[in-house]
């Protein structure tokens, strides 16, 4: 296996561990190849909405034990909530050895504040038709599924992996509008609140640029991406972000005498109590 990464802080998001769509091998594969001071959880991680009690698969789970891993070598993890996975908002504040839960989180760094937090706090559709967005995430959730079932075709027959939901946002102008707005309105609280760096996930949009506002102030605004559509992350070092992309081609030697048998927990309760129990054991 060839040596870690060392990283300031990483940021992953959007990783709906849960459902069919979430890459988590691939997911596994860029935990192993970093060793970063800190992860930081933007939201979206496990996705408690889709959360059903007959799939949670065992590659889904090494993604936890792997962040329980970096947690036991010193990893200060921030696991920020996001709308899929709200109802850990309730545990705001929750801080058990390096692992600490919250809605958002202010870091200063070398190179200047940086703001981080999902970024659902902007989704009209999330505040006034929650139902409406659970709807779309099932929808959502059943494009993954198809599309993971094209690829699997598309593989065989030597050509790449395509995205549908990409595509689809991708022609879709009301999405594209969307977007803009998300990131235009990230950027304009941050610079109103004088942060550096404004970091979000929640649209699946994967982006590192500058923003400026009508009197000509920048801040760089930056979004982790996802890892259904875009296997992405964040990194920072050095006094620099860069957008880290995974290679499916590249693979560390991992999970190769592991079955896909799903794991039978009766409620994401008891899947988030499993989870804490692991934090607490590897505690230090």
């Amino acid at each position: 296996m060839s040596e870690k990464r060392k990283i300031k802080i990483a940021v992953i998001s959007d990783v709906h561990l849960g459902t069919y769509g979430s890459r988590a091998k691939d997911l596994v594969n860029y935990l192993r190849s970093i060793q970063p001071e800190i992860l930081i959880l933007n939201g979206d991680i496990i996705d408690i909405w889709q959360f059903s009690k007959h799939y949670f698969p065992q590659d889904h789970m090494q993604v936890v034990k792997e962040i329980t891993s970096m947690l036991s070598n010193g990893t200060k993890v921030y696991y920020i909530t996001g709308n899929h996975d709200e109802m850990l908002r309730k545990f705001k504040g929750f801080n058990i050895g390096n692992f600490e839960i919250q809605n958002k989180l202010i870091l200063e760094l070398d190179s200047g504040n940086a703001w981080f937090f999902h970024g659902d706090v902007f989704d009209t559709t999330m505040k006034h038709s929650k139902w409406i967005a659970k709807l779309g995430g099932k929808g959502y959730d059943l494009l993954i599924m198809l599309n993971t079932i094209v690829n699997w075709f598309s593989e065989k027959l030597g050509r790449g992996r395509v995205s549908l939901s990409k595509k689809v946002k991708d022609s879709v102008k009301g999405v594209i509008k969307y977007v803009n707005n998300f990131e235009e309105t990230a950027a304009e609280i941050a610079i109103q609140n004088g942060f550096k760096y404004v970091i979000c996930g929640h649209i699946h949009q994967p982006a590192i640029r500058k923003i400026a506002n009508s009197k000509g102030e920048t801040v760089t605004y930056l979004n982790s991406g996802d890892w259904v559509e875009n296997s992405t992350a964040l990194e920072y070092m050095d006094g620099k972000w860069t957008l880290y992309r995974h290679d499916p081609n590249k693979k560390i030697d991992i999970l190769k005498s592991q079955e896909n048998v799903p794991i039978n927990y009766l409620s994401y309760e008891q899947l988030f109590e499993d989870v804490v129990s692991n934090l607490n054991f590897n505690s230090k």
